[in-house]
């Protein structure tokens, strides 16, 4: 972990009431839709995030019919590819509190390199007696080099949806107390 905020020594998990991963794209050319992966994991040990979070927990304001084909091998093919995932070696967590992550974002099943960035508090007692620290990313992906390729022409021209899509990645990480 090169330019680390703190030293970390432990190995850290994810709280999950107070982490998240959301993801925006534009919609009809002019709106934002915005939706969560509700069950979250991860665990920052040794220099390594790993994370998953569970597709069938998505949430979206929509009608029930349109989270179902979100969930449809048009989009993320939940049946076949339950979970989105993340590893990386490459962690910048820097003493300002910025943070780079460099890792692999496997979605369907298929595997490209993401880099995040966002900002990073590092561990600290909470006012339980644990260790807890913060991060923060953010990437933007382009959501047909994971075979989400689903569209439709708006009548004025262009596209329903855009491909970029931003993920946004808020998760609080305690550390685990050694037995």
């Amino acid at each position: 972990m090169a330019a680390t905020a703190t030293p970390l020594s432990g190995t850290y998990t994810v709280d999950p009431v107070h982490s998240s991963f959301g993801f925006a794209v534009k919609y009809q050319g002019v709106s934002v839709f915005r939706g969560t992966l509700d069950e979250v994991a991860a665990t920052l040990a040794a220099g390594r995030l790993e994370g998953t979070a569970t597709v069938e927990s998505i949430s979206i304001r929509t009608p029930e019919q349109f989270r179902a084909h979100v969930l449809s091998p048009e989009f993320f093919d939940a049946a076949n590819h339950p979970e989105v995932r993340f590893v990386s070696d490459e962690l910048e967590l820097r003493e300002d509190g910025t943070a780079n992550v460099t890792g692999e974002l496997t979605i369907k099943g298929i595997t490209k390199p993401v880099v995040a960035t966002g900002t990073w508090t590092a561990p600290a007692a909470d006012a339980f007696g644990n260790t807890r620290g913060h991060l923060t990313l953010e990437a933007v992906i382009d959501r047909t080099e994971w075979d989400m390729n689903w569209n439709m022409p708006l009548p004025t021209g262009g596209n329903v949806l855009a491909n970029d899509v931003t993920l946004t990645v808020d998760i609080s990480l305690v550390e685990q107390q050694q037995a």
